[in-house]
């Protein structure tokens, strides 16, 4: 009975041991993986530091690298608990193995004695001359030879228990060795994870101190994305009007009894385009596939939303987002989200461009792009890869401004794409 729970105890282990997805090796890898971001990290700090950039960048960059210091913890607790659980289970082998061995020693000395007693009594010839008749003489050689392979198959099984009782005694060592290793390493991490917490409220402290200059950088760049918005609404008018010229223009040639100067003003709006059958089309379209739209990245998270939120660091500094913001991986594409035509490619700085695509009366704006694949009049195609997105220098972050229009309208893309 004692070996059936222990049986059903061993089983009940492995199987929970066999449920758990990550192995050693993976979690390894994973650390490994978690330890470069962390030195990249580092890197970047240390650069901005020396660069005397914003106060406000060298704190989101120590919030990331104890993010990632946490997330290292948290795998080598894990590789410890998967080696507590296999030591655990190897010790249950060793202590079986023990009680295997006992009874197999107990057993096999038995059978040495008697073995000695019966030779010293009489010899293995007499015992067979002893027999009544053939078939029991042959019967005594069998029992002789079976009791003889039987000692050596308890000598064999002894033999053997005792080579998996080392095996497993030395796999143990190893193990509890490694074991003690992560143990001291996850200290010398919840260490360096308190010295990162010193260092980031020492910059909380200086973001605090210099809140006015700080504030002052914030509203600066919020001037300066409003001032984009104005050229992309500026952008947008004038494409507008340049098409409500040329549908006035042909109304005119195909009927010109029938324009009247007020229908003349209104296709010459700056504010509202006025369709042809194709473009309303278009426009259905894009508008049938609202929240279906595909993603202007292939992957991708969003981390500034649409419109007038807190800011993230001060709660009571509201900034506004004409759009959205989205941090995808370094050297990523942006591509287009619909079917349409190329109004605008837009130099915003050197190292900064936006891209504008028209689809009937609505528009979508990619923003924030290092370099630029597609020209003003070229028709697109739904994820058509349209230009690189650009990886801040100071951040590391890699992240496109997506915005989408209706006329002049500014819309929140969230409700747009599918989620």
């Amino acid at each position: 009975m004692p070996k059936f729970i222990l049986t059903l105890i061993f089983i009940c282990i492995t199987s929970q041991m066999w449920s758990q997805p990550p192995s050693q090796q993976q979690l390894e890898e994973r650390k490994a993986k978690i330890q470069e971001e962390i030195r990249e990290k580092e890197e970047l700090l240390q650069s901005v530091k020396k660069k005397e950039k914003s106060i406000v960048t060298q704190l989101i960059i120590q919030k990331d690298k104890i993010g990632l210091k946490e997330k290292l913890i948290q795998t080598t607790e894990k590789q410890t608990k998967l080696l507590g659980n296999d030591i655990y289970v190897n010790q249950i082998k060793i202590n079986q193995l023990n009680r295997d061995l006992d009874e197999l020693r107990k057993d096999y000395a038995e059978m040495i004695s008697k073995s000695y007693k019966s030779r010293s009594e009489q010899s293995r010839a007499m015992f067979l001359l002893s027999s009544e008749n053939f078939l029991q003489a042959y019967k005594r050689a069998q029992y002789m030879k079976q009791y003889a392979s039987y000692r050596k198959m308890q000598a064999d099984e002894i033999k053997s228990k005792s080579f998996q009782l080392t095996g497993y005694t030395n796999k143990i060592v190893v193990q509890k060795t490694a074991k003690e290793k992560l143990i001291v390493e996850n200290e010398k991490e919840k260490q360096e994870l308190e010295k990162e917490k010193k260092e980031q409220e020492k910059i909380a402290n200086q973001i605090k101190k210099d809140k006015g200059k700080i504030t002052a950088e914030i509203k600066k760049k919020q001037q300066e994305e409003k001032a984009i918005d104005r050229q992309i609404e500026k952008l947008i008018r004038e494409a507008i009007a340049a098409a409500n010229k040329k549908t006035a223009a042909a109304n005119a040639k195909a009927n010109p009894k029938s324009v009247t100067a007020a229908s003349t003003k209104a296709t010459e709006s700056s504010t509202k385009i006025v369709l042809t059958p194709e473009g309303q089309l278009i426009a259905n379209n894009f508008k049938a596939n609202k929240g279906r739209l595909p993603w202007p990245v292939e992957k991708g998270a969003i981390t500034l939303g649409f419109g007038d939120q807190p800011h993230p660091i001060y709660k009571t500094l509201i900034v506004h987002n004409s759009g959205l913001e989205i941090t995808t991986e370094g050297g990523s594409n942006a591509r287009a989200v619909f079917g349409g035509e190329v109004t605008n490619v837009i130099v915003i700085s050197p190292v900064n461009k936006a891209v504008m695509i028209q689809h009937g009366d609505f528009f979508t704006v990619y923003q924030n792009l290092s370099r630029v694949n597609v020209s003003k009049g070229d028709k697109v195609s739904a994820k058509q890869n349209i230009g690189q997105i650009r990886t801040n220098g100071d951040t590391g972050k890699t992240i496109l401004k997506f915005l989408i229009l209706q006329n002049t309208t500014y819309n929140n893309p969230q409700s747009w794409l599918s989620m």
